[in-house]
């Protein structure tokens, strides 16, 4: 592995000191929260940065001792030469990935949008599982759901389940999920014991502060409609649950809460989120050959997971990773397993692809 530049190093706690010598002079308060956001960006990668530089000083310092044949100090200089031989890449790899560019979505909220696939309602009882195990992942993490809209399937489930994640770096850890979930087992409805494949599809949306779209009032219809709701006594019987058109992409948002007023601003913030996931692929598009290097496209449409039950098996085909864990798996409490096998293979893909730039 290439090492790191002393003045790229440099460069980054200039830039962090910077930032704190900013923070203690301004006053507006959208550039305090500014600052202060870069300002936690920052700070690992220094600490790790000076981590880094200090080693490498006290590497050439015993290196030097070595060498100057001194009896009484050489002994102990080789052991800390030996020492920091070991310890020196290792820091490097950290800093590096420390330093790999970000996706500028990557602390935003999301949008998760899970959809029955084929295979009827067993397509409708997975979609459900999904849910149910992407839930417990997010109180694991701390993060807070809030579902949007849902349609439930005949035999239990969900046709369609829409929700709002919010946390710390939430798009940074979900983004792998999008595409279609595969799943192989046998349903409660079979009465011959055959093993069923039905599939279900999940979108997840960056949903970053302030999305600076343009949506004209030309350019939308507003429908409202009796809401389904998510069954039971949530659902509404008044004509309040609303859905906005985009009519020049199509695009449709909705938004199903009993307070037609909160649902024209869901509506509304859902759907500038699909015109932003919207431009952000097509910028993708243009970058084809920069996305040839990370694990997939994130399109909805890529078979990206299979969910075997009789074989106690997860396998996500994008990385060849298999586990056969799939009982904790689909509950929520193995998941991080999964989501940082996929974090850990981008950052190797990414520093391959820096090293080869070099």
């Amino acid at each position: 592995m290439a090492t790191i530049s002393p003045s790229r190093l440099q460069q980054v706690i200039d830039r962090f000191d910077q930032v704190e010598a900013r923070m203690g002079a301004a006053t507006e308060t959208a550039e305090i929260i500014s600052l202060s956001k870069e300002h936690a960006e920052l700070k690992p990668v220094v600490d790790k940065a000076r981590e880094l530089m200090s080693a490498r000083r006290e590497f050439s310092e015993a290196e030097a001792l070595v060498s100057s044949g001194d009896p009484d100090m050489v002994e102990l200089a080789r052991a800390e030469v030996e020492d920091l031989k070991d310890r020196l890449p290792a820091l490097e790899q950290e800093v590096q990935v420390l330093l790999l560019p970000k996706d500028v979505d990557d602390k935003a909220d999301i949008v998760m949008e899970l959809r029955a696939g084929t295979g009827g309602d067993e397509a409708a009882l997975f979609a459900g599982d999904l849910f149910r195990m992407y839930s417990r992942y997010f109180q694991i993490m701390g993060w807070k759901v809030d579902i949007v809209d849902a349609s439930e399937g005949d035999a239990g489930g969900y046709k369609e389940l829409i929700a709002n994640v919010s946390g710390d770096g939430v798009f940074g850890h979900m983004k792998w999920e999008s595409g279609v979930h595969r799943v192989q087992r046998v349903p409660a409805t079979e009465t011959q014991g055959r093993i069923h494949t039905s599939a279900a599809t999940v979108a997840v949306l960056p949903a970053p502060e302030n999305v600076e779209i343009e949506v004209r009032p030309e350019d939308i219809r507003i429908d409202t409609m009796r809401s389904s709701g998510a069954g039971g006594q949530h659902v509404n019987t008044t004509d309040s649950a609303v859905r906005i058109t985009h009519l020049p992409t199509g695009i449709v948002a909705t938004s199903s809460e009993k307070s037609q007023h909160v649902n024209r601003e869901k509506a509304m913030e859902q759907l500038k989120i699909r015109l932003y996931e919207r431009e952000r692929s097509m910028k993708d598009a243009e970058r084809a050959e920069a996305r040839a290097n990370q694990i997939g496209s994130g399109d909805r449409s890529q078979k990206v997971r299979t969910y075997n039950f009789p074989e106690n098996r997860m396998t996500d085909h994008r990385i060849g990773l298999t586990l056969y864990s799939l009982d904790r798996i689909i509950t929520g409490d193995k998941l991080n397993d999964v989501v940082e096998a996929l974090i850990t293979e981008d950052q190797a893909r990414k520093l391959a692809a820096m090293e080869n730039e070099n």
